[in-house]
């Protein structure tokens, strides 16, 4: 895989790339980043080409021309909202659509929302307006979530007479159980403090200037931090969600998941480095240097 190779066509959203760090846009900014079937697909196929060409699946920074593989990746919606959701005109063809038709439906969505939870980058969502629905699913997927103040945010599905089902287990996982089930059931709007307050976001800005601060800062740490430990961090934390076996056998497995992390490529630069007071080789100051 090459970093030069094409890039997957898309009309509703952009994919632009610096160095190591990739951004996603939803670019529907006229409705207000509503998800359609063409905007999913085009989320989904975006997720993959820079899922293969990611550091976390690679297992190198550098591709063979030298460009670098992707580390981050930043979602974030254009104009004045996030993202409201489901499109209407989706919902309304739902309502005649046979159970199997919709069955078709929602696998697009899951595979949308499990493509970006289990994403080799370390993923950031900016978030300003409206995050509705789907426009949550995506935020609950998200490693780090950054939103404005002002932002109104809903598992909104109730007010349809419907059920947050396919983003349930994402929301779940990043808010627990009772905020999970508080929160399907009032299907209301909750501002970014709120959202902060119950783990549904990880930082509140007042600006969307401080936003992109803040999104600069987590991104300055992320490069800091082991690419391919940051991808290996999310199947640790999937392994540990559901494990069923034994007390005693997770921790054999912690011992030997250890022993391989420390023996691999990139633990091996890692100790060489801290030993020899310099920058790892995935850090930018041992790039600059």
């Amino acid at each position: 895989m090459r970093m030069s190779d094409v890039k997957p066509s898309a009309e509703l959203c952009s994919l632009s790339i610096n160095a190591s760090i990739a951004t996603l846009t939803l670019e529907r900014n006229d409705v207000y980043n509503a998800l359609n079937v063409q905007l999913i697909s085009e989320i989904i196929d975006i997720l993959d080409w820079t899922t293969l060409r990611s550091v976390g699946r690679t297992g190198s920074l550098r591709d063979h021309d030298g460009a670098e593989y992707l580390r981050v990746l930043v979602l974030r919606g254009a104009g004045r909202h996030f993202c409201a959701g489901a499109d209407i005109n989706m919902m309304r063809d739902a309502g005649v659509k046979s159970p199997e038709e919709n069955r078709i439906g929602s696998e697009r969505l899951d595979r949308l929302f499990n493509s970006l939870w289990a994403h080799p980058c370390f993923t950031i969502s900016a978030v300003q307006g409206v995050a509705l629905g789907g426009g949550a699913g995506l935020i609950a997927c998200s490693d780090h979530v950054i939103a404005l103040d002002s932002s109104r945010i809903a598992l909104s599905e109730a007010k349809l007479g419907i059920l947050p089902a396919v983003i349930g287990p994402y929301v779940y996982r990043r808010v627990g159980s009772a905020q999970f089930r508080r929160l399907a059931m009032l299907a209301g709007r909750f501002d970014g403090h709120e959202a902060l307050n119950i783990g549904m976001v990880d930082q509140v800005s007042t600006s969307l200037e401080e936003t992109a601060e803040m999104v600069d800062a987590t991104i300055a740490t992320v490069m800091s931090t082991g690419p391919v430990a940051v991808t290996e961090a999310k199947s640790l934390t999937q392994t540990l969600d559901n494990w069923r076996g034994t007390d005693e056998d997770l921790r054999q497995w912690t011992l030997d998941k250890t022993s391989e992390m420390r023996g691999s490529p990139e633990g091996q630069e890692g100790l060489s480095a801290f030993l020899d007071r310099r920058p790892p080789a995935w850090s930018p100051e041992d790039q600059d240097g």
